[in-house]
C-alpha cells in the first residue's frame, strides 16, 4: 500500500477477513435467540442441516467481503482538497469529503485487528456521519500517515516510502506523553465515578437476563412462574442490608471493569498543533484531534475524588451538520480520567492557550427550587399519602417515603447552591451538579446562537433563563435576573460579531 494518496488504493488483504467476521458478527447478534431455540429443539437431521446453512452464510459472508474488498478504494484530491472513497457492491456510492472539515481521526486497533496487524481508520466531520467514512483494514504506517493529510492538509509534506526513514507510526508512539494513567489511578477513577452508567447497564443486564429465561421456558413449554417465584423467595431470604452489600459491590465491580476496559494505558501527548490520545484494553483506540475545534471543555469532581485529588476532563467537539442526539453529542466527546490539579491546568491551557481568569459569578434566585419541590417531592407524597388510605399494606412503607423526602429535598438544594455561571472578558463558566460538580468552558466566538426565555409569572420579578447554543450541545443558566441575563446576552451578541476568531 502506497503513501502516495493521490492515486486511489486499496485497503489491506485482511479487510476481507475482517469485514467477513462483521457481517457474520451482525448475523449472530441478530438471531443469536431463535438459533439456540432451534438448535435446542431441533432433531439430528435438522442440525446436519442448520450447521450447513451456517457455513454457506460464512461463505457467502467471505465473498460479499472479497467483492467490497476489490470495489473500495480511497484517495486524496490534492486540487480540491478533499478525501473520496468509492464503496458498495450492489449500490455504489461515491463521498467527498472537504478535509477541511475533516475535525477527528480516530484509529483503532481491535482484537482481529491486532491477529493481522492492521488498523481502522475512522473519520468524523463537520457535515458527514461519520460511520460512513471507515477503513476497516490499513497498515500502521499508512494510517498515521493520512491521518496528517487528513487533519493537516496543504501544511503537511509528502510522506515518501524511503525505507530509510523513521515510519510515521513509530514517531507518533514513540512520542513521550503529556500525561500517562497508571493502572492505581484507573482503580481510583472506577470507584469514585460513572455510577450512574453502571446501575443503568446493571438494570439492563438484569432485564436480558430475566427477559431470556423467560423466553427460553416458553420454548421449553415449562413457564409456570418459576422465574418470578424465584425472585420472590430470593427477597425472603435475604436480608435488606445483605443485599444492598452485594448490590454495591457488583457495581464497584462493574465500575472498575468499564473503567479499566475503556481507559487501559491511556496516554495523551502534543503532536505538533494537535493532541494524540490512546487508551483500550481489549479494542485500543487512537484519536488526533486539534484543541481549535473543542467547542466546550469541561472538568468536574465529586465529593470523594476532590479527597483523591482526581479530576475527569471531557473535550465536546463540534458534531456532524445533522440534529444530534444526546447519544451522538456523547459519543463525539473525548475524556481524559484521572487527573491531578497539575495535569488538568496543561490540558485546559493546550485548549483555551491559557487559564480562564476570575470574573462575575451570578447565582440563581430561590424560586430554582419551586418546580422540582413540587414535581418530585410534594405530587409523590401527595399519591403516598392517597395509597396510604386505601391499601394498609403500604403504611409500613412511611420510613421510605420520610428517607425518600429528606434525600431529593437535599439533592434539590445542593442542585440550586452550584447552579452558576461566571461571565469574564474571554470565557464563561457554567458550574452544575449534585454529586459530581461540573465547570463548562466556553469562549465567547464559539457561540452559534442564543434564546432567552421568561414565565409570565415571573416577569414582575425579573427572573429569566438564557441558553447558549453550540455546535457540541447547550449550555443553560436558569432563574436568573433576566435584567443581568439580557445585559449579558448584548455583551456577548457584540463580542461575536466583532472578533475576528473563527469558531472551529
Amino acid at each position: 500500500m502506497s503513501t502516495d494518496f493521490s492515486k486511489p488504493q486499496r485497503q489491506s488483504a485482511a479487510g476481507i477477513v475482517i469485514n467477513g467476521a462483521c457481517i457474520v458478527q451482525k448475523f449472530v447478534r441478530a438471531m443469536f435467540i431463535p438459533l439456540v431455540l432451534f438448535v435446542v429443539k431441533s432433531n439430528k437431521i435438522a442440525l446436519v442441516y442448520t450447521a450447513f446453512g451456517l457455513l454457506a452464510a460464512l461463505v457467502l459472508s467471505l465473498i460479499y467481503a472479497y467483492f467490497y474488498y476489490l470495489n473500495f478504494t480511497f484517495y486524496l484530491n490534492p486540487e480540491k482538497q478533499e478525501f473520496v472513497i468509492d464503496k458498495g457492491v450492489f449500490g455504489r456510492k461515491h463521498l467527498n469529503i472537504p478535509v477541511a472539515k475533516i475535525q477527528q481521526v480516530n484509529i483503532n486497533q481491535g482484537i482481529l485487528q491486532q491477529l493481522f496487524g492492521v488498523y481502522s481508520l475512522q473519520i468524523d466531520t463537520a457535515g458527514t456521519e461519520s460511520k460512513e467514512v471507515n477503513i476497516k483494514a490499513i497498515n500502521g504506517e499508512i494510517a498515521y500517515a493520512l491521518k496528517e493529510h487528513l487533519l493537516n492538509g496543504n501544511q503537511v509534506a509528502n510522506v515518501t516510502s524511503d525505507p530509510n526513514l523513521e515510519p510515521a507510526a513509530a514517531k507518533n508512539i514513540s512520542e513521550t506523553p503529556l500525561i500517562k494513567i497508571g493502572a492505581g489511578t484507573l482503580l481510583k477513577v472506577g470507584l469514585t465515578s460513572n455510577y450512574g452508567q453502571s446501575i443503568a447497564l446493571l438494570i439492563g443486564f438484569g432485564y436480558a437476563v430475566f427477559h431470556n429465561l423467560k423466553e427460553l421456558l416458553k420454548a421449553f413449554d415449562n413457564d409456570n412462574g418459576q422465574v418470578e417465584d424465584f425472585f420472590k423467595s430470593g427477597f425472603t431470604l435475604i436480608s435488606i442490608s445483605l443485599l444492598f452489600a452485594v448490590i454495591i459491590v457488583i457495581l464497584l465491580a462493574t465500575n472498575i471493569l468499564r473503567t479499566f476496559i475503556k481507559y487501559f494505558n491511556f496516554q495523551l501527548s502534543r503532536h505538533q498543533n494537535s493532541l494524540l490520545i490512546s487508551s483500550g484494553l481489549f479494542a485500543k483506540k487512537n484519536t488526533l484531534l486539534h484543541p481549535s475545534r473543542v467547542q466546550i471543555a469541561t472538568y468536574s469532581q465529586n465529593y470523594l475524588q476532590k479527597k483523591l485529588g482526581l479530576f475527569n476532563i471531557t473535550l465536546k467537539q463540534a458534531h456532524a451538520g445533522h440534529q444530534p442526539s444526546e447519544n451522538d453529542l456523547k459519543s463525539n466527546d473525548m475524556e481524559v480520567p484521572g487527573c491531578n490539579l497539575q495535569e488538568k491546568d496543561e490540558i485546559i491551557k493546550m485548549i483555551l492557550k491559557r487559564l480562564p481568569q476570575h470574573g462575575s459569578t451570578f447565582s440563581p434566585n430561590f424560586r430554582f427550587l419551586n418546580l422540582p419541590l413540587f414535581f418530585t417531592v410534594i405530587i409523590p407524597l401527595i399519591v403516598y399519602a392517597f395509597i396510604y388510605k386505601l391499601i394498609p399494606e403500604i403504611r409500613s412503607f412511611y420510613g421510605l417515603a420520610i428517607i425518600y423526602v429528606l434525600l431529593v429535598t437535599l439533592m434539590i438544594y445542593i442542585s440550586y447552591t452550584k447552579h452558576r455561571i461566571t461571565v469574564s472578558e474571554d470565557f464563561i463558566i457554567k458550574q452544575s451538579g449534585i454529586w459530581d460538580i461540573s465547570q463548562e468552558i466556553i469562549e465567547p466566538h464559539k457561540i452559534q446562537s442564543i434564546s432567552t426565555s421568561q414565565y409570565p409569572w415571573h416577569r414582575k420579578l425579573d427572573i429569566g433563563h438564557v441558553t447558549l447554543h453550540t455546535a457540541a450541545g447547550d449550555i443553560h443558566f436558569s432563574y436568573g435576573n433576566y435584567t443581568e441575563i439580557k445585559n449579558l446576552v448584548n455583551w456577548w451578541l457584540y463580542q461575536i460579531e466583532s472578533t475576528e476568531k473563527d469558531w472551529m
